[in-house]
């Protein structure tokens, strides 16, 4: 009998994809391809490896275990930070950085930051620098002659052709004063992490100083196996202020800060910043505090001089994108709007006309990947051919194939893509539900060139013995209220017999920004859960992404309306199979999935047989101003639409089996959603079942806390759903 998956191998095991690359870079002379992976005996520490594309051969570049000696020291700045960037129980390498060059790499471990030399050979090859302390956002200047970083809320920099001792540029750091920081917003909802750009000419740095004194201190506990501490953070609410910025330039020789105008209005967000080749202007995007309205500025370094180039506006929220992409050999821009209603390529003049559409259609741009303004093409990725695919397509710049983009990526499924800095060459990283991850390099036309990593599916993968139980899924459609079509994804359950009557495992996100039906390697514990005898199956809603904005729209002002309407129409759809036990129907999500089945089960129990809820969302005035303010407003200006989203209005309806889940130290979803929750069914005489993980963050990230997460999961569902009796 074939091996089938357990939860103590998928979740404590060690990884099942294989040797799979993360943080895939080539270096900018195109000679190297750098990543991070795990090694072997310990899947949460990570080492950085080199691939030579000349000699086609991959080698160990540096052990994090020979640099790191005893237990790796975390500042709880940089714990957070790390949290916020998904990378929280990672240990060992998690970031580096490229010089220029291509012959330099820049990198923090442990409180430490080191440059490691190519040219250089044995002990000579790697520097400690002086940094001083724990660093933050390291970087090598453009020209190759500077090192700079972020330490105690300033911006330093080593001169590596000077003396080689630190020099600090902001004084004033210290406190509620940030400089070359992104603010807590930026980085967990904006999906910016930096807070400094260099001039390309090592002429200027252009940096952000955030003052936090006015943002609320918000006191929490995180409540530990032996100990309980009380947090005191200034946390931005819904409704309540955020940091005040600022937007400055100052040279490398340090001196005064040449302040930029940002406007009249001081509430706003800095999205974007980035400069233009010429060195002389620096481009900033202003997104307004209601997120209808974004800016692309730019400012002349010499005369301080700020004009707008574009505007975006929007009736319900502008959704940001990192397609801003300067020419060199033309006065022009790349610019990314989804003003058609679906995400597509623009080219503008520098003086901010319009020239033409890049792409255009009823399909989305998921970002662009590279420009090559010799040959005049640019490079993105996208789901056209496929709603749960991720393919890589060649456009030109021209616009002479807007609608009919060139496919370059090979097999169906999903492709994950860096290219270099030269636009000749990526790395791309491949799936399907049959192949494990696998990392290859590739020309621009898509012509395969070497492996890094081929992950072949043999006796020697850590998948292997379970190869003969492996469960494809199945990809399909329904459609919503007003007749779009939902992506589902399902795992029939092992032997499957048509005649049969199955109960269903139903797991989703939900939520904006995010995806689950993808068509790329499995889901293990959906696997699991079918080879337990469950139907698994996973619907997209309305609301989440990739789709336009006729799909994402329609949760304006209210959560948990249109999603939970869509995932019950997959909840009838499924009951309608002959297949399928239509008593037995349990759900689970994290997150916002999470909410999704607090929800779903306060507004749609009759149709349940229980549900399971992770770091649920309860009360979304308890969650920050950039991500909530963004899809419904303040509760000032939309007190309804807060209630009727919020879990606790809709509770008397909650009538099926719940288990909820909650880290007692979660920084993100604060634990507190969970407390009021717990209160409120208790003084409804609701009962419940309950499991809090004393230290646990929102992703529960031990591997001891996750395999028992996951076997409490099971059991409820074998309880509540799988022996449910009929009614």
């Amino acid at each position: 009998m074939a091996e089938q998956l357990s939860i103590d191998r998928i979740y404590g095991g060690g990884s099942l994809n294989g040797p799979t690359p993360t943080k895939v870079e080539i270096s900018p002379d195109g000679e190297r391809v750098t990543f991070l992976r795990a090694k072997a005996d310990d899947q949460t520490t990570y080492d950085l490896w080199e691939y030579n594309v000349k000699a086609r051969k991959t080698r160990l570049l540096l052990d994090s275990k020979k640099l790191v000696h005893g237990e790796e020291q975390l500042t709880d700045a940089e714990k957070a930070r790390r949290e916020r960037a998904r990378v929280a129980g990672r240990h060992g390498f998690v970031d580096y950085t490229w010089a220029p060059d291509g012959k330099k790499l820049l990198f923090p471990l442990n409180g430490k930051l080191y440059l490691y030399d190519f040219t250089a050979s044995g002990a000579k090859a790697l520097r400690e620098l002086p940094a001083g302390g724990a660093v933050i956002d390291a970087q090598v200047s453009p020209k190759g002659r500077y090192v700079s970083y972020v330490l105690d809320q300033n911006v330093w920099i080593i001169d590596l052709n000077g003396n080689g001792q630190p020099l600090r540029l902001t004084k004033d750091g210290a406190g509620a004063i940030h400089n070359g920081e992104a603010e807590f917003v930026a980085e967990e909802e904006l999906d910016r992490f930096t807070g400094y750009w260099w001039a390309p000419d090592d002429s200027a740095i252009a940096y952000e100083r955030y003052d936090e004194s006015g943002v609320d201190r918000v006191k929490r506990f995180e409540i530990y196996a032996d100990r309980s501490e009380v947090i005191e953070q200034r946390y931005p609410a819904a409704g309540r202020p955020n940091v005040t910025i600022k937007l400055g330039l100052i040279t490398p020789a340090g001196g005064d800060t040449r302040w930029i105008d940002l406007g009249a209005n001081p509430d706003i967000y800095i999205a974007r910043g980035k400069w233009m080749p010429d060195g002389k202007h620096f481009s900033y995007q202003i997104l307004q505090r209601d997120q209808k309205r974004l800016d692309l500025n730019v400012v002349d370094a010499s005369s301080m001089a700020t004009k707008t180039l574009v505007t975006e506006t929007s009736d319900v929220w502008v959704n940001l994108n990192s397609d801003l992409h300067f020419l060199k050999k033309r006065d022009a821009f790349v610019w990314g709007s989804e003003r058609s209603g679906f995400h597509h390529l623009y080219l503008y003049t520098n003086d901010g006309k319009l020239d033409h559409a890049i792409s255009s259609g009823e399909w989305e741009i998921q970002g662009t990947l590279a420009l090559d303004e010799d040959a005049g093409m640019v490079y993105v990725d996208s789901n056209r051919d496929f709603v749960p695919d991720r393919q890589i397509y060649a456009l030109r710049l021209d616009g002479s194939d807007a609608n009919a983009p060139k496919r370059i990526s090979e097999g169906d499924g999903m492709h994950g893509v860096t290219f270099g800095k030269s636009p000749k060459l990526y790395v791309d990283t491949y799936s399907n539900p049959n192949t494990p991850p696998q990392t290859s390099v590739h020309d621009a036309s898509g012509k395969f060139l070497s492996w890094i990593e081929q992950n072949k599916l043999d006796a020697t993968h850590p998948y292997w013995p379970y190869r003969d139980a492996h469960i494809v899924p199945e990809f399909g459609t329904i459609k919503s209220a007003d007749g779009q079509d939902l992506y589902y994804r399902i795992f029939k359950p092992a032997n499957f017999d048509p005649n049969k009557r199955y109960p269903v495992f139903d797991t989703y996100y939900g939520g904006p920004h995010g995806q689950v039906v993808t068509r790329g390697w499995i889901d293990y514990f959906s696997e699991f859960m079918a080879q337990h005898g469950y139907v698994a199956f996973s619907l997209d809603n309305r609301g989440m992404a990739n789709r336009g904005r006729k799909f994402s729209d329609g949760i304006y002002k209210q959560f948990g309306k249109l999603e939970v309407e869509d995932q019950v129409a997959g909840i009838h759809w499924l009951k309608q199979q002959p297949w399928v036990d239509d008593d037995r129907v349990g759900i689970f999500g994290w997150s916002y999935g999470g909410y999704m089945t607090a929800m779903l089960l306060a507004k749609a129990s009759n149709e349940l047989a229980g549900g399971v809820a992770v770091a649920p969302v309860v009360d979304w005035s308890l969650y920050d101003t950039a991500y909530t303010e963004r899809y419904l407003q303040t509760p000032q200006t939309n007190a309804s639409g807060f209630e009727l989203s919020g879990v606790l209005h809709w509770l008397d309806g909650l009538k099926a089996p719940l288990l909820l889940i909650h880290g007692m130290a979660d920084d993100n979803v604060q634990f507190t959603n969970s407390t009021k929750l717990m209160a409120a069914l208790q003084e409804r005489g609701i009962q419940f079942d309950l499991m809090t993980y004393p230290g646990g963050k929102h992703g529960l990230s031990t591997p001891a806390m996750r395999k028992h997460a996951f076997h409490a999961i099971v059991d409820f569902f074998d309880t509540h759903v799988k022996g449910r009796a009929d009614r």
